[in-house]
């Protein structure tokens, strides 16, 4: 039924001057379901998750959120969106910059010391809150970004490469908190070029040189290719999994 689709991508199509980067790009998101955009660099994956953030505009094709046509401020204000360049304000502290995105947010006042608390102790950064973030690691700063993401308790979660540069413990942890909010009903999406980690997924869309080859859920998508792995069934779909 319609009112199960949380995110409905209908025939994208963007291209930057002459190259094309998305083709005919179609698949709908359920509501609270963790679904997977896989694929490698240069894929069109990173441009697929602004076309949906509605900061770019495709050339053909629809994106709906919560049934409404983006770009719709009402639908932005239900995302939480990690990029992959980390939008933080490196002069202040975790906790300072934690503070306003709980005012961009308008987060009640009262709630605010509890959830930037929250937040931080997902990604492990409680003992770092008054840290400045300039002196932050890459990795820190990421774990940093996806805390903001999760202030608003956002009904959407979007994830552009959340893991990178995270160690296997702390990746572990995140995948933790991504199941709990599943559980409350967040629909989480999340791109990534590492097959193991899609698998955690409840289904994905493997991308292909801007063309979406196949969605699924990640075992069945290997059986039904009757592969291995997410990797082969790449090379079988799609060539060379390393080719921009």
């Amino acid at each position: 039924m319609e009112d199960n689709y949380c995110i409905k991508i209908k025939n994208i199509n963007k291209s930057y001057k002459k190259q094309k980067v998305l083709k005919d790009v179609s698949f709908d998101i359920e509501k609270g379901e963790i679904f997977c955009l896989l694929g490698p660099s240069g894929a069109g994956k990173t441009t697929l998750i602004r076309l949906i953030m509605g900061m770019e505009k495709s050339d053909k094709g629809d994106i709906l959120i919560l049934n409404k046509k983006v770009p719709n401020l009402e639908t932005i204000e239900s995302i939480g969106y990690t990029a992959q360049a980390d939008a933080l304000y490196t002069d202040l502290s975790a906790e300072e910059n934690m503070k306003f995105y709980c005012r961009l947010y308008k987060v009640p006042k009262k709630e605010r010391k509890n959830r930037i608390e929250k937040c931080l102790g997902v990604v492990n950064l409680n003992t770092d809150a008054k840290k400045i973030v300039s002196n932050f690691s890459g990795g820190m700063k990421r774990r940093l970004s996806l805390a903001i993401s999760l202030i608003h308790n956002p009904k959407i979660l979007i994830l552009d490469e959340p893991t990178v540069g995270m160690d296997p413990l702390l990746r572990k942890q995140i995948w933790q908190e991504l199941y709990r909010l599943k559980e409350n009903g967040v629909t989480i999406l999340i791109t990534t070029h590492v097959m193991d980690e899609a698998s955690y997924c409840d289904r994905l869309a493997l991308l292909r040189n801007g063309r979406c080859i196949c969605v699924g859920e990640p075992q069945n998508i290997i059986e039904e290719n009757e592969c291995n792995t997410l990797e082969e069934v790449f090379l079988k779909l799609g060539g060379d999994v390393y080719e921009d």
